[in-house]
């Protein structure tokens, strides 16, 4: 047993002034200072159906999808530790976050689950949020003019009952041992919340990012072996069975290069995001860039938000990119290959006043309608696209490439235009073709080469498994084209193009890939299936755990129920149009919030490197502190690099369902990134080929909780490395 003897302090955030009331119990209104900035929302503020704490009225809130009880407070809310308040409800879906209404600055975004998964219906739970310690990420609310708060609904509204808000300017901190863990060969990490640890032999991390938590690791005078293993911390006790190694020899002949531009993301936040989590590429792209027009600097979501016109989410293009290459990423901007973009930031295709029998319409201005009849069918006929669209060809988008002061290293042609007749059916009603999608790729690549001699084009964006084989026209177009899937018969005639031009105006195949299965339980099953569909991206024995191991599209695909995605496409292209290299500009854990997604994330980026994926672009901008922003750090963060060269580690046995195991080499040093998919197992290995020498350790999740932990660590026994359960760590040698 080994024993931590600790001595502890209550943190505690002082008073600087008075408590401050946003609704009091029984008040009826909302307290003075305070306004109703409410929408898509019905709201009482006198309710009395539900009894409150005191036994008064408390606020009754009926949301909307995506609407929101919202106030906004005539002052600043600075000098405040936390937000108090009681809530009842059956555990509605909500999301809260504090605003800057000046200059648009929100907290990160925390949902009421991550502070309390038991809310129900006819009780009131009192709940608090610690400005210095958000729930979800354990980042710091920061300092800003704060002045509104949001209660948002998800997708599917929210019901429920609040009462006795307050923003309060004292919270006393329990002092608490969250855990102690074995990592490496000899090191415990203890985890304190309001606690000093006093011991020899001992380094304290502090996250930089999430100060309200700190590690403290304990070097022992020996190694760990399997067998049992007690640690007592103060009044808290964590015991652990240590379990017998796994044999696993680092082959440093069978290598390959790492293409950095795997670790890309969709839209990141800002130039410290992408140097914090070492963003190598970032995608200008989703639905909402189909209509953009880069002219005026307004587009179009399409059905992802109503059709409306609006001014872009991101600004200029041109802009953007600027900063993006400034701070240290390349850029992988897309291009609009239709016939049309947004022509203002206002119009919008359905209007109530047309088109009053909509299922649905647009919680913030209820005249935009989302173009579907109550029974889900597709208004029709279509809109005139003039309405709300100006044209569009490839010789508008010459001039804007090549007038571009920021030049983009890739261009993606559109996005996702073989489901257009779908996502933006008011643009494009009728269903894509293969052989109509195939003429606007070249046509808008053909355009982008001439603007940007150098630029590398990224086609076609294709959304899903389903439409790599097929068309949104159906199998009849498979049938027209000599019974060939869609994707090889597209590789195939751009091979062709190439040959009769001269030019290669493909340089990427790019595809979007989103697990099938369904984890959005996110219970213990769900879990565990969403770390084991990793093997779709790679394993060819693994039949997906989805429709499409079941009910595969109409193809000529061999092993169609097997995914195998980056052997398959790379096989593809070797067939088709070799030189091409492999693109997925859309991806995604399934679950941004979860532990899991962060270990799903770990093991997919160790996967693409492990395979040879040229480009990646997670969709898309996981929360920096988050479990998937933690997985980017992991490999990348703060200038720290897993390596340019992965190198193979064989295993007498493999367990691709619980773990990932991948190595890497760079100036002759060795990086290991190992995943343990366990929820509640360490694992442990014996390696061959790994030198004892000093490591730089990085690691997130277990028990130390969701941030970015790290220490310096010498591992003298390479014959026992422990890994905690639910837990990714990286070890570089030094």
């Amino acid at each position: 047993m080994f024993r931590v003897i600790a001595s502890i302090a209550f943190a505690t955030f002082h008073a600087v002034k008075a408590d401050l009331a946003v609704y009091t119990d029984g008040a009826g209104t909302l307290a003075s200072g305070w306004e109703n900035w409410s929408w898509g929302s019905d709201i009482n503020f006198a309710a009395t159906d539900q009894a409150a704490i005191a036994g008064g009225s408390s606020i009754s809130v009926n949301s909307t999808a995506y609407s929101a009880l919202s106030v906004y407070y005539e002052g600043t809310l600075t000098g405040f530790a936390g937000l108090r308040f009681d809530i009842s409800g059956s555990q509605p879906d909500l999301t809260i976050s504090i605003q800057a209404t000046g200059d648009g600055a929100s907290s990160p975004s925390i949902t009421l689950a991550s502070i309390n998964s038991d809310v129900v219906d006819g009780t009131f739970s009192s709940l608090l949020i610690n400005f210095a310690d958000l729930p979800g990420s354990n980042a710091q609310l920061g300092n800003d003019t704060w002045n509104r708060i949001n209660f948002q609904a998800g997708g599917n509204g929210a019901y429920y009952h609040i009462d006795n808000i307050v923003l309060v300017t004292e919270i006393v901190i329990p002092p608490a041992f969250l855990s102690a863990e074995p990592f490496a060969t000899n090191l415990i990490g203890v985890t304190t919340q309001g606690a000093a640890i006093q011991v020899v032999n001992q380094t304290t991390y502090v996250p930089v990012d999430t100060p309200a938590l700190s590690i403290t690791y304990l070097t022992l005078a020996s190694a760990f072996k399997s067998g049992s293993l007690t640690i007592t911390a103060g009044n808290s006790s964590f015991a652990y069975t240590l379990p017998a190694v796994q044999q696993a020899n680092v082959q440093y002949q069978y290598n390959r290069q790492i293409n950095p531009h795997i670790y890309g993301v969709n839209f990141p936040t800002d130039a410290g995001y992408i140097q914090h989590l070492g963003v190598t590429i970032s995608r200008w792209g989703g639905n909402a860039v189909t209509a953009y027009n880069p002219f005026s600097g307004v587009t179009n979501a399409g059905n992802d938000w109503y059709f409306e016109n609006r001014v872009s989410d991101y600004g200029s293009a041109d802009d953007w990119m600027g900063w993006v290459e400034g701070a240290g990423s390349e850029a992988l901007l897309t291009v609009p290959a239709l016939d049309w973009v947004s022509k203002d930031s206002t119009s919008y295709s359905y209007p109530k006043s047309l088109y009053p029998d909509q299922e649905s319409f647009d919680p913030y201005n209820g005249e935009a309608g989302d173009g579907l009849y109550p029974n889900g069918t597709t208004i029709t006929p279509a809109p005139s696209q003039s309405n709300v669209y100006s044209s569009w060809n490839t010789t508008l988008a010459k001039q804007w490439l090549s007038g571009l002061t920021n030049k983009p290293l890739m261009v993606a042609i559109d996005n996702e235009i073989e489901i257009t007749s779908s996502t933006h059916q008011d643009m494009h009603p009728t269903p894509m073709s293969y052989d109509e999608e195939l003429s606007r790729v070249i046509a808008t690549a053909t355009a982008a080469k001439e603007a940007i001699p150098d630029v590398l084009v990224v086609a076609p964006s294709t959304c899903s498994w389903w439409y790599y084989w097929t068309s949104i026209v159906g199998f009849s177009d498979n049938t027209a084209h000599n019974n060939t899937d869609f994707l090889p018969w597209f590789l195939a005639q751009m091979s062709q193009q190439h040959l009769s031009s001269g030019k290669r105006l493909l340089d990427y195949l790019d595809i979007h890939y989103y697990f099938q299965a369904d984890t959005s339980a996110n219970d213990e099953a769900a879990r565990a299936l969403r770390l084991r569909m990793t093997r779709s991206l790679w394993d060819p024995t693994y039949v997906d755990e989805s429709w499409i191991g079941t009910s595969p599209p109409q193809s000529q695909q061999p092993n169609a129920t097997i995914v195998q995605l980056i052997p398959r496409m790379q096989q593809l292209i070797a067939e088709n149009y070799s030189g091409t290299k492999l693109s997925i500009s859309e991806w995604s854990s399934t679950n941004d919030t979860d532990i899991t997604g962060g270990l799903v994330t770990a093991d997919s980026l160790g996967i693409f490197g492990k395979y040879g994926v040229d480009s990646a672009t997670y969709w898309s901008e996981p929360a920096e502190t988050g479990p998937v922003g933690l997985a980017y750090w992991l490999y990348r963060g703060y200038d720290t690099q897993f390596g340019s060269i992965s190198v193979a580690v064989t295993l007498d046995n493999p367990l691709p369902d619980t773990q990932g195991l991948y190595a890497a080499t760079e100036n002759g040093k060795l990086s290991l990134v190992i995943v343990n998919k366990n929820p509640d197992t360490p694992i442990a290995f014996s390696f061959e080929n790994v030198p004892p020498a000093n490591y730089f350790l990085r690691h997130f999740g277990g028990e130390a909780g969701v941030a970015k932990w790290q220490t310096t660590t010498f591992v003298s026994d390479i014959t026992y490395i422990v890994v905690p359960a639910y837990t990714a760590i990286f070890l570089q040698q030094q």
